[in-house]
């Protein structure tokens, strides 16, 4: 490595360890309750002689395991009868997550999450654990070498974590309010009101038994996300998108600027009277990631707000811009009520010279902005009834995962829209900035 070795903190074993250690207490709980058959003592004295064990095994673990720079790369170093080396390359780098689990909390201690664009399985790696000073301290570094800045390796001379600044965060009572007005909550919610009142009525308990245990994965569904998205704010620096979240664990992601793809405006129908919105933001490098940990940028915000924090997002991809909400939006045609008739006037699809911008859903409304310098694909989809209808899709491939699609256009439109939309990609992608965004030119403000 051409800079300094280093290591995990020297409680990673311990933090590591302990659902091995509680699985342990289990297990010899269970064999106290078995004496009268004869050997659980031994067998509890044997599964407490493994913990000693297990603690040489984390120990040597984190014995063998460091990380450094090594020129333009993060080499991390592990294995004790076999070694393995994984470089990061830095120029590739998505993001940078610094993840606080409960337990790594109550010891001072985080861990640095990374994202690499283009990696496949290999596209995450992580520095589990750090102490928490640390672990910003080598996030702001690597976020400084990946944006083209150069670094000194001598000791002393961290980095120092970027100036930001609030733009917005979330009060928790609108946040509850907007768990319980989501329409899984809502339905489950009646359901179970429906199901009481009958076995009060009917004088049947039993009822619950067959009512309830069908509604325990949802309702663990919307606990998870709920504690996820609990307590979020999003800030501003230099260095990009500041998100912090989580009440049980908690994240502080970064999200460099020219990593955006795409950013989603969801309405779901029970908060359009509130005029609320969902913001969604698909970072390279996350596609595999669940969208509770990466794919939230706001859970829920003012429609004004959302809007001016999405062209804030996207002002860092294509940089002066009016403004998505000022795309004009055509819609589909008469023809496509035959096909999605509750979806139909809903529907639209515009561009300009720097965004695309579709708009679908009914029930749950979602505006997606794209940059054009972003687009990957593109193609016509024409299904038997919509070519018999003089219909056509235009389908937009911006990420593995994420397929925007402008459903139902008439089919010399939808033709109009490909060809245009290959012509402003192409261009797009010319003038792109450089993916190490300190080498960017900067615009000086006018004097």
């Amino acid at each position: 490595m051409t800079g300094p070795v280093r290591r995990l903190h020297p409680l990673t074993p311990l933090v590591r360890g302990w659902k091995a250690y509680a699985a342990f207490a289990v297990v010899v709980g269970q064999q106290v309750g078995l004496e009268r058959h004869g050997g659980a003592r031994i067998a509890a004295y044997a599964l407490l002689a493994a913990l000693p064990v297990a603690a040489l095994l984390g120990w040597l673990g984190w014995r063998t395991t460091s990380f450094g720079f090594d020129g333009e790369d993060l080499r991390i170093d592990s294995g004790l009868l076999v070694r393995r080396s994984r470089r990061i390359r830095l120029d590739r780098l998505q993001a940078v997550d610094v993840v606080r689990p409960l337990l790594a909390r109550l010891a001072g201690l985080a861990e640095l999450r990374l994202e690499v664009a283009g990696g496949g399985k290999q596209a995450e790696g992580g520095l589990a654990y750090l102490g928490e000073a640390d672990a910003l301290a080598l996030r702001a570094e690597l976020l400084a070498r990946a944006a083209g800045v150069a670094r000194d390796d001598r000791p002393g001379a961290a980095p120092a974590e970027p100036e930001e600044h609030l733009l917005h965060e979330v009060p928790t009572r609108r946040y509850v309010a907007s768990l319980l007005l989501q329409g899984g909550t809502v339905v489950g919610l009646l359901l179970v009101g429906v199901a009481v009142a009958l076995a009060v009525v009917l004088r049947t308990p039993e009822l619950l038994v067959t009512v309830l245990p069908p509604l325990v994965v949802p309702a663990h569904t919307v606990l998870v996300r709920g504690q996820a998205d609990a307590l979020f704010a999003v800030a501003g620096s230099a260095a990009g998108l500041r998100l912090r979240h989580g009440l049980f664990e908690t994240r502080h992601q970064t999200v460099p600027p020219g990593r955006v793809q795409a950013v989603r405006v969801v309405e779901p129908l029970l908060w359009r009277r509130r005029g609320w919105v969902r913001l969604e933001v698909t970072v390279a490098g996350y596609g595999k990631e669940a969208t509770v940990q990466t794919g939230t940028l706001l859970p829920v915000v003012p429609a004004a707000t959302g809007w001016d924090l999405v062209d804030r997002v996207l002002g860092a991809e294509v940089g002066e811009h009016p403004g998505a909400r000022t795309v004009p939006l055509a819609p589909p045609g008469p023809r496509a009520r035959w096909l999605d008739p509750l979806a139909a006037p809903v529907l639209g699809a515009g561009a300009d010279d720097q965004l695309l911008v579709v708009r679908t859903g009914a029930l749950r409304r979602v505006t997606t902005v794209v940059p054009h310098a972003k687009v990957q694909s593109t193609a016509l989809l024409q299904g038997p009834v919509q070519r018999r209808l003089g219909l056509a899709s235009l389908e937009v491939h911006v990420a593995p995962t994420l397929r925007v699609r402008a459903r139902h256009r008439a089919t010399a439109e939808a033709g109009a829209l490909l060809v245009g939309e290959v012509e402003r990609a192409r261009t797009a992608r010319r003038v792109a900035r450089s993916e190490r965004w300190a080498e960017a030119p900067v615009e000086q403000p006018p004097g």
